[in-house]
């Protein structure tokens, strides 16, 4: 059973299919980055020093096709201003975001839409809002193309992310941004059968 979707839309060209770290790819299709590093699926065991990581950036960097953007307070707030449109246009509800340096978090509930197709409007809304104001050139893509989206199956695992996308701030040493388009979690989809449908997932 899915509750929510943890989206998490990365800034172009902050983490790589073939990221020494680790990714959710299974495979890097640029064969200008391939040659940079083998794909590893999922977050490898024994991580890559600061140093490491830094050379394989700073030679990826020469290959891509547009340049890495960081998001400051300004581009940030612009952010969460387009993604809270995208959700209401959307008819979405979100039960967490963070907005921070080079990738977002969102949790949203179960939807018409699957977890994969919810990233399309959010990220062509970021996208959009940051080209009109030229805080991106008009044809950057702004996020990268991967579609990350972990699904949540019990309001144990829904409480656990809202905190863990909350501490997001914290730990990247970021002023949080009020976002007045989320949602307290209410429990659902047990939220109109009490306590006792609750323990029974």
């Amino acid at each position: 059973m899915v509750i929510a979707h943890h989206l998490i839309l990365t800034g172009y060209g902050h983490w790589l299919s073939n990221d020494p770290r680790g990714s959710m790819s299974m495979r890097t299709y640029c064969p200008e980055l391939a040659e940079l590093a083998k794909n590893h699926f999922g977050r490898r065991k024994a991580q890559p020093s600061r140093q490491e990581l830094r050379a394989f950036y700073r030679e990826a960097q020469k290959r891509l096709s547009y340049p890495i953007l960081w998001w400051d307070g300004t581009e940030r707030c612009a952010l969460v201003e387009a993604l809270g449109n995208a959700v209401r246009k959307e008819n979405l509800t979100c039960y967490a975001c963070a907005v921070l340096r080079n990738h977002a978090h969102l949790l949203i509930r179960k939807h018409r839409l699957k977890g994969e197709q919810m990233l399309g409007p959010l990220k062509e809304a970021g996208r959009e809002a940051l080209c009109a104001r030229s805080m991106a050139p008009a044809d950057h893509p702004v996020f990268s193309a991967d579609r990350c989206c972990i699904f949540k199956s019990t309001p144990e695992a829904v409480r656990a992310c809202v905190e863990y996308i909350e501490r997001n701030y914290v730990k990247h040493n970021l002023t949080p941004i009020s976002c007045d388009f989320v949602t307290e979690y209410d429990n659902f989809p047990f939220h109109k059968q009490g306590s006792r449908g609750a323990r029974g997932v």
